[in-house]
């Protein structure tokens, strides 16, 4: 799946992006028809933005109820029945006026003493849990109180509080834009891998972690891997990782390119970063999984059946990871303090690409960027408050559910549809030409520029895997279940249903607004209407000048079309995309 779209997707936006120094939106002046693509990805940035965030909220709440001499998750406390450590294993004598029950429970004077039948038991539904489980569902996030979407409960004011300081930090680390985001990447995305490696070596000294390592690599024992291969949901979760964990088809990397030097090579960007996300990804299953096969042997269960899936498990493994260190407190800060500037990493990108894309469309408030981006952090808080109740991690695994799951996979098959066969597949190569030069291959070298690769991958094989999971996951369609394998109501089900709509439906409503707009109201008596929006803007292109000089490929390629305006439309009066961008850049130049 990596090397079949996930890097030649990610390889695309990156050289769109560092061709045009422009963002998610102005992007698509290379055919303005789809801009609904640009305007999609703002969309899914802003969904996951809200939620992320709220993920953010959950570490700032855990790292500062580590300041303690004893964490709150490493005992049970008497009211969580369930705990392993107020359910243990018992004789149950009747002899002593101890009843056992058909469930598997034995009762002293209706209190609940323990299990007596570990098969009964599971065999009705009860399970152990563990102290750090009972926390997030109990004290942290309320979820225990809450039936689903449809109960939310109130607002939790101690994680309204830490997700409103989660929007303070993203705020004032974002005020001067990507000058300031990246000084602070390079602790944020250096830090992390500092303590995944010292709870590896903590986790690989526990009793139990070869389960859970040979789990993480075989699967459970008589598993089909035939019948897992024919499942669409695997594909779905398959794709969904590598573009998540890539951030492809979200805008992001496009705008973060406009940032790069005009000749940066971001063929050998494209290689590296995607091989070592996955890499480091992979490297990360270890660490979780041999603490899973601890608590599964701890627990006395099998490793699929320790916790629940979904967005709170590393809140419940990870903290019992912790919690088994030395100076479990200190540790505990550390972690959470790093998952907090993991999330910042992401946070960044998707902010910028919002605020960027509004500031492009709008260059006239870009001297009044703070005051955008102050609002645009204010709205989402707000939005966000719904995740702060007993329901909200419902409410996040709704949003995480329908707004970053196919709807991305239909924005990277549009995009790589109409770059390839629109914009048109020999122009993009020799755009990446001028860029990168035609000696470059992933690596530096004399290497000759892999172009069958791309045009296998381009022109036939990414498009076909997208529409191939796409369809294949239409065909069996599932919507979300609840952790426990609830189904969610109907009306939850039309409410993600309208989340995916409200992120696709500017691909299709957009071109044909511009349609009648320029029929009814913009005609134009050198370009046809189709010729208007499905080809070049005549300002499409590099930033610079001196750049622009290199494109001697297109005819009739206007080198300063700012100098000209005339028979330019509004939006090619509006400047350069992004100039801000291609200058700072080209500082390194």
């Amino acid at each position: 799946m990596l090397f079949l779209v996930g890097i030649p997707i990610f390889f695309l936006e990156l050289s769109v992006g560092q061709f045009s120094s422009s963002s998610a939106l102005t992007v698509w002046r290379l055919s303005p028809a789809f801009m609904g693509v640009g305007i999609a990805m703002c969309f899914v940035s802003a969904l996951v933005a809200i939620y992320y965030n709220m993920i953010i909220g959950w570490s700032i709440y855990y790292m500062f109820s580590s300041f303690t001499s004893e964490l709150p998750w490493t005992n049970c406390d008497k009211s969580w029945t369930l705990c392993l450590d107020n359910l243990p294993d018992v004789y149950c004598n009747e002899t002593l006026n101890e009843i056992r029950y058909d469930n598997g429970t034995c009762y002293s004077n209706n209190t609940l003493r323990g299990i007596w039948n570990d098969t009964i038991a599971k065999n009705n539904s009860i399970k152990r849990t563990s102290a750090s489980e009972e926390y997030f569902n109990k004290i942290a996030t309320g979820n225990y109180y809450s039936d689903g979407i449809g109960d939310l409960g109130p607002i939790r004011w101690q994680m309204a509080l830490c997700l409103l300081g989660a929007w303070v930090i993203v705020f004032f680390c974002l005020i001067k834009s990507i000058k300031s985001s990246g000084k602070v990447v390079y602790f944020t995305a250096l830090f992390p891998y500092a303590v995944l490696i010292i709870l590896l070596i903590r986790g690989v000294l526990l009793d139990g972690h070869l389960d859970g390592v040979k789990f993480y690599l075989t699967g459970a024992p008589g598993v089909d891997y035939m019948e897992i291969l024919g499942d669409a949901k695997v594909w779905r979760d398959a794709a969904s990782q590598i573009f998540f964990s890539l951030s492809a088809s979200w805008g992001g990397l496009i705008v973060l390119s406009s940032y790069n030097r005009f000749h940066n090579n971001c063929l050998r960007d494209a290689f590296i970063i995607s091989v070592a996300n996955c890499l480091t990804s992979f490297f990360a299953g270890f660490v979780i999984f041999s603490f899973l096969g601890f608590m599964a042997k701890e627990l006395g269960t099998d490793v699929d059946k320790v916790v629940d899936g979904g967005v709170g498990l590393a809140f419940i493994v990870y903290p019992r990871a912790v919690a088994l260190m030395p100076a479990s407190p200190l540790w505990s800060f550390l972690f959470f303090f790093m998952l907090i500037t993991l999330g910042l990493d992401s946070e960044f990108g998707l902010m910028e690409t919002i605020l960027t894309s509004i500031l492009d469309l709008f260059p006239k408030l870009r001297p009044k960027k703070t005051w955008v981006l102050l609002s645009l952090c204010t709205v989402m808080f707000l939005l966000g408050l719904t995740m702060t109740t007993n329901g909200g991690v419902h409410m996040l695994g709704l949003l995480d559910s329908y707004s970053s799951g196919f709807t991305v996979l239909i924005i990277a098959l549009f995009e790589i549809i109409v770059i390839m066969f629109v914009y048109g597949f020999r122009r993009f190569l020799s755009d990446i030409g001028i860029m990168v030069g035609s000696g470059t291959c992933c690596m530096t070298g004399n290497w000759p520029f892999p172009w069958p690769y791309w045009c296998v991958m381009w022109l036939g094989i990414t498009p076909c895997m997208c529409c191939f999971i796409l369809i294949f996951q239409f065909v069996e369609f599932k919507h979300m279940e609840y952790s426990k394998g609830n189904p969610l109501e109907p009306w939850a089900q039309s409410l993600g249903l309208l989340v995916a709509i409200f992120v696709i439906i500017p691909i299709a409503i957009f071109p044909i607004g511009m349609f009648f707009y320029y029929l009814l109201f913009d005609q134009d008596d050198e370009r046809t209407i189709w010729e208007r929006m499905f080809t070049p803007h005549k300002d499409y292109g590099p930033a610079l000048v001196k750049h622009r000089q290199l494109v001697d490929y297109v005819p009739g390629f206007i080198v300063d079309p700012w100098s000209n305006p005339e028979g330019m439309t509004d939006m090619e009066r509006k400047g350069p995309p992004s100039y801000d961008n291609a200058v700072q850049s080209d500082t390194k130049y």
